[in-house]
């Protein structure tokens, strides 16, 4: 996608199904969904696509070796690294799922003391194969025969044959401008088509006049999440297996109509909303960069739950995703972050499960680039996006502010708004006043950001939270 006098792609390094898979592979004898079946086990894992999208990425835009890029992270698995007391506590958190594993149990059980160092030198093995050899020392070989064999001694599904269909996507970007400025995002079955869409929906509210988290502006933000979100869950998939109607969910005739359903006064409840509608754990990281040059780059990956579904291969020091929980096993069904989804986004072979992440960039009206950000999170990786730029873009917050400001999140169900700490009493009662439940949540999200500055170099901004997830929810 021509930008500025430069171009912009998307990397697609979503997991994919198993070619085993099956639409009800995670019902139980009572055709509901095992929540432990599709969280912790073996069947939970998709083929893994962090491997190849990132050498992809190296490959068509990197500037040195792959040997030479990855030598940091090859060091400090194979010398270590102090344990900080955010990853002590975390894996004290995780410790009953890596405790059910004995391969995770061997490698991070019992949670290291603050400042131990960690070693990880299957790791660093593993990592030395992929330097030499790309994905292929990933995707074939030891790595993919380790792999492949804990898959056949646990009942899991991915074989040889899955490992080397694996294939990341360069993909064109979507792109939608919002107050003049060019915004690129990923698209389906990313998260970005929900973001277009919220930013499309608010773009004619004057959020600046009535005041950044003020009910009169979180109004009419919550309200369009719900709307938002309903199109998501009905709608989305991946667009190589399902149609996806990317140009009739941004025109201007749809986002209208979405926007008249916006009572100005008065919460719509959410069966209400599903009733009028047309036929993603947050173990995710989020990297934003600038370059000298006047690149932008913006990177989200993920293993779904905080650890995966806390099943190592043995060998190779690694721990596997669960992300096939985030298809539809069922309907109408919450999976872990509380989306009822529908059979767009159904389990298939070789389909790749819709996700909430949503890597942005944002230029200058001359084309100029300007921002890269975007989130871990779950399903609230979108609307923390969302506010993030309407902080900067409509509200006029420097990107610091931008990031730090007190986030809110709706997504049609629950029918809620989940509200960080630092929302006013005032603003809480007006909502609830309109109809609308608030419950305090827990951070939404770490927008760790970059702003390339009008007269040259830039800045970043690192997120103060520590991202929050559903790492008891199943």
């Amino acid at each position: 996608l021509a930008i500025g006098g430069g171009t912009a792609v998307a990397v697609n390094f979503r997991e994919t199904a198993p070619a085993a898979a099956s639409a009800t592979m995670f019902l139980g004898p009572d055709g509901q969904v095992d929540r432990s079946r599709a969280t912790r086990s073996l069947l939970s894992t998709a083929v893994p696509g962090s491997v190849a999208g990132l050498a992809l990425a190296q490959r068509c835009y990197g500037r040195l070796p792959l040997a030479q890029v990855m030598a940091p992270a090859i060091r400090l698995a194979a010398q270590g690294f102090p344990v900080s007391r955010e990853l002590g506590d975390s894996l004290a958190a995780a410790a009953p799922r890596l405790q059910a594993d004995p391969v995770s149990r061997s490698l991070f059980l019992p949670p290291p003391v603050p400042g131990t160092v960690l070693r990880q030198g299957e790791l660093a093995a593993s990592l030395r194969r992929i330097a030499a050899e790309g994905e292929r020392g990933f995707y074939t070989g030891p790595v993919a025969d380790a792999l492949v064999g804990a898959m056949e001694r646990g009942g899991g599904l991915i074989t040889h044959g899955d490992l080397r269909a694996y294939r990341a996507q360069l993909v064109r970007p979507l792109r939608r401008e919002f107050r003049g400025h060019p915004v690129l995002t990923m698209p389906p079955p990313g998260g970005g088509l929900t973001l277009l869409q919220l930013l499309g929906i608010l773009e004619p509210f004057d959020l600046a006049a009535t005041g950044l988290n003020s009910a009169a502006s979180l109004h009419p933000m919550a309200e369009a999440m719900n709307l938002a979100y309903r199109d998501r869950n009905a709608l989305l998939g991946d667009p190589d297996q399902v149609p996806v109607p990317v140009e009739r969910l941004l025109s201007p005739a749809h986002l209208d109509r979405l926007r008249r359903r916006i009572d100005p006064q008065r919460h719509t409840p959410a069966p209400a909303l599903e009733a009028a509608a047309a036929t993603e754990g947050t173990n995710t990281t989020h990297l934003s960069v600038a370059d000298r040059q006047g690149g932008l780059a913006a990177l989200t990956t993920t293993l779904n739950f905080p650890y995966g579904n806390g099943i190592s291969v043995p060998g190779m020091g690694f721990l596997l995703n669960n992300e096939m929980d985030d298809f539809t096993a069922l309907p109408g069904s919450a999976n872990a972050f509380g989306l009822r989804q529908g059979t767009a986004n159904a389990i298939a072979p070789g389909k790749r499960p819709l996700s909430s992440m949503a890597p942005t960039l944002v230029f200058r009206p001359d084309g100029r680039p300007w921002l890269a950000t975007g989130s871990p999170g779950g399903s609230r990786i979108i609307t923390t996006i969302l506010q993030v730029l309407l902080n900067r873009m409509v509200h006029g917050l420097n990107l610091a502010g931008a990031v730090a400001a007190p986030r809110i999140h709706s997504q049609l169900w629950p029918d809620r708004i989940d509200a960080e700490e630092g929302l006013s009493p005032d603003s809480r009662r007006l909502l609830e006043a309109m109809g609308h439940g608030v419950r305090q949540a827990p951070a939404m999200g770490a927008a760790n950001s970059v702003e390339v500055l009008a007269g040259g170099g830039s800045l970043g901004t690192v997120d103060p939270r520590r991202a929050e997830g559903p790492a008891v929810a199943e």
